[in-house]
């Protein structure tokens, strides 16, 4: 399985770290051009590769690290969507329910991406929070997920577990992805809850 995280700003860095310290290998890339990258990347650690974005979107497993708004220019650059797996770790802060014609932010990326296997995750903790070890208090960090392809939350569970958080199911877009939104300029309820689960 490829994986790539697409922005790599504050919690693009944060998932990398992720990536890092479980030794998985992810592709990082953005608007920026591969070599801009390079010093955060080498500065996280070795498993972490900048490459143009044309080359992160062919991932199998793409995490969307980007502000909202720039979504449209991924779709658009992302090609052939079918099958693959996509996070989507963005917020809509600020963004009018309306613009959003009522739905989920979330339905909206995936009305974007035809085809796209898209489940909500990575986006309710702070970077700094999302960067640290997920250990600790005698639990791990949840992370929580919302999807509406089974098999693809299945998948984006077992690369959470990896990465040594805990996932947490939280049912379809339309329902649980609500509770890890903002709306308008209110944030959902379990935005911030930096909760443990015990083992």
């Amino acid at each position: 399985m490829s994986y790539a995280i697409i922005g790599f700003g504050a919690v693009g860095q944060a998932l990398a770290r992720a990536f890092a310290r479980t030794g998985v290998a992810v592709t990082v890339a953005s608007r920026r051009p591969p070599e801009a990258l390079a010093p955060q990347a080498r500065a996280i650690g070795p498993t972490i590769a900048p490459r143009p974005l044309r080359d992160a979107l062919a991932a199998e497993t793409i995490i969307l690290a980007i502000p909202f708004a720039a979504y449209p220019e991924i779709a658009k650059a992302g090609g052939d969507w079918q099958g693959r797996i996509v996070i989507d770790a963005t917020n809509a802060f600020g963004v009018p329910s309306e613009e959003l014609g009522g739905r989920p932010s979330s339905v909206a990326i995936a009305q974007a991406l035809p085809g796209a296997r898209l489940v909500k995750g990575f986006n309710h903790l702070p970077a700094g929070v999302l960067a640290s070890d997920p250990a600790g208090h005698g639990g791990r960090r949840v992370v929580f997920l919302s999807g509406d392809d089974d098999g693809a939350t299945a998948r984006v569970a077992a690369l959470v577990e990896r990465l040594g958080f805990a996932p947490v199911g939280l049912g379809r877009l339309e329902e649980g992805g609500l509770l890890v939104q903002a709306r308008g300029h209110t944030w959902a309820p379990l935005i911030f809850q930096d909760l443990v689960k015990f083992t």
